[in-house]
């Protein structure tokens, strides 16, 4: 298994900056359409994209090269309306209970697998995803009054991304990473491009800052994410993703004022317990050959 320090510390970097990328995210939604935060945000992600590609080997012209372009397509619409919907969860639901819900995301994964990917779950993965979705079910247990047909919305959220992350492993099947991460930006630059225009809204001098501060977060979490993955195995940082959740939850309390309940806490223990046994089981069988 590989391991590093840099390792370590590109993954802790990587978890903290997104964190804070989806604060600001929060504050900018608060006051402008998703849809235009959003677009802004993918063409930044869109020119990190293509120069990491153009420094890659083989350069530009290879990258773009797919044995699977409508996959690839689907993946960066996947993604981007994911976006869209998880920073406007941030807004209706809050930044700490979204990320609650959003946690969930590698059991869908896990379930998603089976019938799509064809993968086997055996019993202790089955379990596993039975407990983390008894989680779920305590983070949206209302603690008075009737159900909150908003926390739909980062279900939603959760949903299309572990679609995404589906489309992804297909694709990761015929076509590099590097090529799935360039498609990944410039589909999804080109989806918000199409519709975010119609939402223009003129953003105030000092909310600019925070628009620079967003797509900067943006590109320089990924490229950590990136780092990290080069040098410690997915088993070593899945598990360690998990921490955006408490980072976020901290932001979402100190920043903006956002009430820690019970219910959401203990079902957030519960589905980050289930899903690191998930993502560790995964990798132990796959590791195993089977």
């Amino acid at each position: 298994m590989k391991s590093n320090k840099s390792g370590y510390l590109f993954t802790l970097l990587a978890i903290s900056i997104f964190a804070v990328q989806d604060g600001i995210s929060k504050h900018l939604v608060s006051a402008y359409p998703p849809l235009l935060v959003a677009m802004i945000r993918y063409w930044a992600f869109m020119l990190f994209a293509v120069a990491l590609a153009a420094r890659s080997n083989g350069g530009l012209k290879t990258v773009v090269r797919t044995k699977r372009p409508w996959l690839q397509i689907l993946r960066g619409l996947l993604l981007s309306t994911q976006i869209v919907i998880a920073i406007t969860s941030f807004v209706w639901v809050g930044l700490a209970h979204s990320q609650a819900i959003f946690s969930s995301g590698p059991l869908m994964v896990a379930l998603l697998s089976v019938p799509i990917l064809g993968e086997k779950v055996g019993w202790r993965r089955w379990t596993a995803i039975a407990v983390g979705f008894v989680g779920v079910l305590f983070i949206l247990k209302p603690q008075a009054g009737g159900f909150d047909v908003k926390v739909l919305v980062p279900i939603v959220g959760a949903l299309l991304f572990s679609l995404y992350v589906i489309a992804t492993r297909l694709a990761s099947r015929e076509d590099p990473a590097i090529t799935s991460f360039f498609y990944t930006a410039v589909v999804g630059a080109v989806a918000m491009t199409c519709v975010g225009p119609f939402f223009w809204t003129p953003l105030a001098p000092h909310d600019w800052i925070w628009m620079g501060l967003l797509c900067l977060t943006g590109m320089s979490s990924h490229y950590f994410l990136i780092r990290a993955y080069d040098l410690l195995d997915a088993v070593v940082v899945q598990p360690l993703t998990y921490l955006q959740l408490v980072f976020s939850s901290a932001i979402g309390a100190l920043v903006f004022g956002e009430v820690l309940n019970f219910n959401m806490v203990i079902g957030a223990i519960i589905v980050v317990g289930a899903g690191i046994f998930t993502v560790w089981r995964e990798n132990r069988l796959a590791r195993q050959g089977r």
